[in-house]
């Protein structure tokens, strides 16, 4: 038995056992409700939809036009505080205070200002961390023995080289540092260690040379290439040692990793004046690598062989392309705020350190790289915005 009530407050519709509550118009059902609470309507106008609504199991909508859509497959939004162990592209998630986003896209890294160099100057070698960084030696229109710390926000004065050089390379950390080769005027064999307050004489180069690059540690060092020399040599905390010769010669490249997985990165060598060349060193021999995307010689590099990272640079004239080396391929990366060559870098792919160098004068310009690598594979629970 079906009955309708009235009353002050309510209009009630009742259906007895297993009958449904219909609702017509001009004798055609728009509306009907079963015994279970089910709403099956022909057409709902959500623009009239008020205050607080149910939440609505899109699975069981009906009769929904797609007209101006696009699908885009199923996604999960997830607000409760559960982390999803498992997330799928496109789903979105809350845990902990963050928001989470499962996606396979790619998110470019971004540079931004640090603090400026005390003393501008180009042709300078860098070493270290984002956080502990450390730059030393240069030209400031004559060859500098400054050395500079910086801390995440700002650079103070270190301990002075003993030998003033530019053009010199650099490797280690903050406080284990090393610097060699480079040119006073004439080319240097000098090596220099950093304990963190003042630099030691090192272990001198089999070969003196300018415009090479470095890697590694003060330990176990290595640096390759500079004028026109394919030479690669290795440092063991006291003493250099022939490594394996580059495929070619090559100056002003950048160089990354360490003295069994190295990188060497760009330049100029016979006959180009802007490479785009990487090499691989395994601690015997260099093999080739993935081209650069913007062949340059002077830029300066950071990262590991498997995450690399290098900015700046003269491709033709001053660069701020960055790119990121995933021990494959290079990829372009976010630019540099300051286009320069003859900077010196320093960190990892993801926490990227340059400073100095030249735009046409000598440059104080510090910027660090910052890359939300985590976005380039599906979240796990663990990682957030």
């Amino acid at each position: 038995m079906s009955t309708i009530k009235s009353s002050a407050e309510d209009l009630t519709l009742n259906a007895d056992g297993s009958n449904e509550i219909k609702f017509q118009i001009n004798a055609v059902e728009k509306a009907s409700i079963n015994s279970s609470g089910l709403l099956t309507s022909t057409t709902i106008d959500a623009t009239a939809l008020t205050g607080n609504l149910p939440a609505i199991d899109g699975s069981s909508l009906t009769g929904l036009t797609t007209t101006g859509l696009t699908t885009v497959g199923t996604a999960t939004l997830n607000l409760d505080g559960t982390a999803e162990s498992s997330p799928a592209e496109g789903d979105i998630w809350y845990d902990s205070g963050k928001f989470y986003l499962g996606t396979s896209l790619s998110f470019t890294g971004v540079w931004s200002s640090g603090g400026n160099l005390a003393t501008a100057r180009s042709a300078l070698a860098g070493a270290g961390t984002q956080f502990a960084g450390l730059c030393m030696g240069g030209t400031t229109g004559s060859v500098s023995n400054v050395t500079e710390e910086y801390n995440g926000t700002s650079w103070s004065s270190g301990g002075n080289l003993a030998t003033a050089r530019e053009k010199l390379a650099g490797a280690g950390t903050q406080s284990a540092g090393l610097c060699m080769g480079g040119t006073t005027g004439s080319d240097s064999n000098v090596t220099e260690e950093y304990d963190g307050t003042s630099w030691s004489a090192g272990g001198n180069l089999g070969t003196a040379r300018r415009t090479l690059t470095g890697a590694g540690t003060q330990a176990a060092g290595l640096c390759m290439g500079g004028d026109e020399y394919d030479v690669t040599e290795e440092y063991d905390g006291t003493s250099w040692s022939a490594g394996g010769s580059l495929a070619s010669w090559r100056q002003f490249a950048a160089g990354a990793g360490t003295q069994t997985a190295g990188l060497c990165i760009g330049g100029a060598s016979s006959g180009v004046a802007n490479s785009n060349a990487t090499e691989e060193y395994d601690g015997t021999s260099w093999s080739s690598g993935g081209n650069l995307g913007t062949g340059r010689n002077s830029l300066a590099g950071a990262g590991t062989q498997t995450a690399g990272l290098c900015m700046g640079g003269d491709d033709g004239s001053n660069s701020n392309a960055t790119e990121e080396y995933d021990g494959t391929s290079w990829s372009s990366g976010g630019n540099l705020a300051t286009a320069r060559k003859q900077l010196a870098g320093a960190g990892t792919q993801s926490a990227g350190l340059c400073m100095g160098g030249t735009d046409g004068s000598s440059s104080n310009v510090t910027e660090e790289y910052n890359a939300p690598s985590n976005f380039n594979k599906l979240f796990s629970a663990s990682e957030g915005l």
